[in-house]
């Protein structure tokens, strides 16, 4: 295994800040965007980047922030990985674009043939490629419906798969993404998910399973339904690992009674937690999968990978899109693959996991606010509670974060409820930066809740620079 911990990274792997954040040219930045950006686009951090590689992101103020969110687990190989940098520029000074509808050309069939050979399952597989997982989880849809003739889809509780209007009804919670937006796409069912902190004690995967399908057959009828798509572990809906069982039950089911098995590894895919996709955690192999983030190093590219009769049941011109499979995207991809493999990243994802795991399940230790510690790889959680409940507290998860922006490190929420910090570190990140930013976020959650130290302060003050 290549060593990403001492790699040379072109910008030094430290955090350091040099003005309060935000900064005055962040500041002014807002200022500027206020007046010219939809105020319905949302940002975590009122700090605007300038640079980013391996661990860190230095925003236009010249601080330098650890980042613990991967742009939402997109940059995996690092946010200026140099041989995605390379094969972008290169690719772009021959061309931009063609269309692969009208000229087609290589980088997209390699792409193809690189998913085919990564994904799981030894059957014959085809791809199509789009820009955006929400654009990967509606075409999923269109090809299970037309390839079974059946028009039901089920989706879980807890569930996030897109914006767009289908996606948005597969989309399990309402604020942000879902309120005032409909109406919605009809033939969508939700159902219960697994989600072990939550679910009554002892509940198996497979009693879970058994739950939800005999909803489906209840409510729906297993020869109306043409699929069934989960995350294999929820990404917005609170990083929620199912129990044991539960994704097995769900496809075999699903394989007995014709019903299309979509896995949606948007988030969840390219190394991010430990396996090339999270299906194969469970030894689950998905009808077809949907792609996106982590699969171009931070490139808009997304796909469809799945059975070639399933593919293959749609008529010419039925799949496809303007932009779909851009070549500069490809070459990314192509790269950003290649440097998984190269640097084992799928190793270092398990790394991380088990650098990170005992930290965060001490801390838990300690307090009664943390809930749950959860997750696979470099995608992790905390969900925060009320003291010795299981409540969720949203407004101490949002003041968390806001503790650790302040000092410098990038952390995003989640969760159905608002109350989980969830942890994307780019997969290249070194030992020492994740361990500075685990005890920042340590420091934060023990000054909110007064853990070690008077009302509002720590015994281990939190440096301003590291």
């Amino acid at each position: 295994m290549t060593d990403t911990t001492t790699r040379t990274h072109r910008l030094p792997q430290r955090r350091s800040l040099v003005t309060t954040l935000p900064g005055p040219r962040s500041t002014a930045l807002a200022q500027r965007r206020a007046a010219s950006v939809a105020a319905g686009v949302g940002s975590s951090a009122p700090v605007y980047a300038a640079d980013a590689d391996g661990g860190v992101i230095v925003d236009v103020d010249g601080n330098s922030l650890i980042d613990l969110g991967s742009g939402i687990a997109v940059t995996g190989v690092g946010a200026s990985n140099p041989a995605v940098a390379a094969a972008i520029a290169e690719q772009a000074a021959r061309f931009t674009h063609t269309c692969f509808m009208v000229t087609p050309y290589e980088g997209y069939v390699q792409v193809a043939e690189e998913l085919a050979a990564l994904t799981p399952g030894d059957h014959a597989k085809r791809s199509v490629l789009f820009n955006s997982g929400a654009e990967a989880v509606e075409n999923a849809i269109k090809i299970a419906r037309l390839a079974t003739g059946r028009t039901a889809v089920v989706a879980f509780d807890h569930a996030y798969h897109g914006r767009t209007n289908l996606t948005m009804a597969l989309t399990a919670k309402n604020m942000p993404y879902k309120s005032n937006f409909g109406p919605f796409a009809p033939e969508i069912y939700r159902m219960p998910m697994s989600y072990p902190f939550r679910d009554e004690a002892g509940l198996t995967g497979a009693e879970a399973a058994r739950r939800a399908i005999s909803r489906i057959e209840t409510q729906i009828g297993a020869d109306a339904l043409a699929a069934i798509i989960i995350e294999p572990i929820q990404g917005e809906g609170g990083f929620i690992v199912p129990a044991p069982g539960f994704l097995a039950a769900l496809a075999e089911w699903a394989k007995a009674n014709g019903v299309v098995f979509i896995a949606d590894e948007v988030q969840t895919g390219f190394a991010r937690t430990g396996a090339w996709f999270a299906c194969e955690h469970e030894g689950v192999v998905p009808d077809l999968i949907t792609l996106a983030k982590g699969i171009a190093g931070g490139m808009p590219l997304a796909a469809v990978t799945g059975r070639a009769e399933l593919l293959d049941a749609v008529h010419p011109g039925g799949l496809g899109g303007t932009y779909g499979g851009n070549p500069v995207a490809c070459a990314a991809a192509l790269a950003s693959i290649g440097q998984m493999k190269e640097l084992d990243l799928i190793g270092r994802a398990r790394e991380i996991e088990n650098l990170a795991l005992p930290v965060l399940r001490e801390l838990a230790a300690e307090t009664d606010v943390i809930g749950d510690v959860r997750g696979r790889g470099a995608m992790l959680a905390i969900e925060l509670v009320r003291p010795g409940a299981a409540e969720p507290d949203p407004a101490l998860t949002k003041a968390v974060a806001a503790a650790a922006l302040a000092h410098g490190v990038i952390v995003l929420t989640c969760g159905t409820f608002g109350n989980v910090i969830r942890l994307l570190p780019p997969l290249v990140i070194g030992d020492d930066l994740l361990l500075d930013g685990l005890s920042v976020i340590a420091d934060a959650i023990r000054t909110l809740t007064r853990i070690n130290g008077p009302a509002g302060f720590t015994d281990r003050p939190i440096p301003r620079s590291a």
